[in-house]
């Protein structure tokens, strides 16, 4: 099967997933076409059937910003007619439907014998922030509809897109998923004893984000301040975004910068999330929670926040600990507890590690998305000879 998936180059949970997606098929022995802006995050090294495929969006007087969507649609086409795809699999609603199904007009226009499927995923932040705005929501709902196959990361974010916009194609949820050949604990002595500074007793506690307002990276600090206060232990904090900045300035006038280390972007997360000993992600709002999934499968327990899909990748009490998102003080109380009671920890962290590999491993999500292509591509078909029947009648 051939196939262009469209995503977003930058850190986030869309990005990654989608540029996971691709490498996993083309090592299954398909054909991928990757799409973006530039390299994708995390698309590192060669791999046999899979390319990548710059859009290059140029300035003009007359446009007072660049036109990406019209950029991307022009580069799908370009794509689909020189290597004949299958499939376009958009990855985010706005604008990465919307260009797909403007390529799709545009091929369809030309008397291509055949036109690619339209697959969709919607991520999150595509529904809950970008799509449920009144300047975008017509456009994203519309873009979500003419698309030939729909799906979600989680049933929480499907029941969202029902409710926030005006949508009325089938959704299916896929879950995300983990490479789990790589994705797996490889603990490294020098490095544990690099970020304890060499006291054994330090505790290792992490943050994974792409720090954006939902992430309530400040409310990381704070839980670390009150876990600081017990135990002996350092944050280290992964990933950049816009509010890094005041995540530091807030360790700063806790007088905790000593033991508060941003590590930056990291396209490597597995060695640093084997030498933690807990993960922190208190978010307001996560469609998913793909940090969480990479922290479990390297057996780190995960405290969360009770929101959106995390309980449907969490299950409280033994594969991570979930409270509500303003419960700073059962965040802390669970972190600790799990810092200082070895059998606990050894308990959730090996039912996350299993939940990862029973639930959430690519070789059990990735062949859904293949039957799904191949159901799109089939209703397709019989639709298209459905409208060939009904012509020649008519004729």
């Amino acid at each position: 099967m051939n196939v262009g998936i469209v995503c977003y180059a930058s850190v986030g949970g869309s990005g990654i997933v989608a540029t996971e997606l691709a490498k996993v098929l083309a090592r299954r022995g398909h054909e991928v076409r990757l799409i973006s802006s530039e390299p994708p995050f995390r698309l590192v090294d060669f791999q046999a059937g899979l390319a990548f495929h710059a859009v290059q969006t140029p300035g003009y007087p007359l446009f007072r910003e660049p036109q990406y969507l019209l950029s991307l649609a022009n580069k799908i086409v370009e794509v689909s007619r020189e290597f004949d795809l299958d499939i376009i699999h958009a990855h985010y609603a706005v604008p990465h439907a919307t260009a797909a199904y403007l390529a799709r007009q545009i091929l369809a226009a030309s008397d291509r014998p055949r036109v690619p499927c339209v697959v969709t995923t919607l991520h999150g932040t595509d529904v809950t922030l970008i799509g449920s705005d009144p300047s975008y929501s017509e456009t994203a709902a519309f873009s979500i509809d003419q698309s030939d196959g729909v799906t979600a990361v989680s049933q929480s974010l499907r029941d969202d897109t029902y409710r926030q916009l005006p949508v009325h194609a089938d959704i299916r949820v896929i879950p995300n998923f983990l490479d789990c050949q790589y994705h797996k604990r490889t603990f490294d002595e020098s490095l544990a004893q690099r970020y304890r500074r060499g006291n054994p007793d330090t505790r290792l506690v992490v943050h994974v984000s792409n720090y954006r307002p939902v992430k309530r990276a400040e409310m990381v600090v704070e839980i670390f301040r009150r876990i600081r206060e017990v135990v002996p232990s350092r944050l280290l904090l992964i990933g950049d975004g816009p509010d890094l900045p005041a995540a530091c300035r807030r360790a700063r006038e806790y007088g905790l910068s000593a033991d508060v280390e941003p590590l930056g972007e990291q396209e490597l997360v597995v060695p640093l999330l084997s030498i933690a000993d807990v993960c922190l992600l208190p978010s307001s709002q996560e469609s998913f929670g793909v940090a969480a999934l990479e922290a479990m499968a390297c057996e780190v327990p995960v405290v969360a926040s009770r929101v959106g899909g995390l309980p449907e990748v969490i299950t409280h009490d033994e594969t991570g600990v979930l409270h509500d998102p303003d419960d700073l003080s059962g965040m802390t109380e669970s972190a600790i507890n799990l810092l200082t009671d070895a059998a606990l920890h050894q308990r959730i962290s090996t039912g996350g590690w299993r939940a990862v590999h029973e639930r959430f491993c690519a070789d059990e999500i990735v062949p859904r998305y293949e039957a799904y292509y191949e159901e799109v591509m089939s209703l397709r078909s019989r639709e298209r000879h459905s409208d060939v029947v009904v012509t020649e009648v008519r004729g």
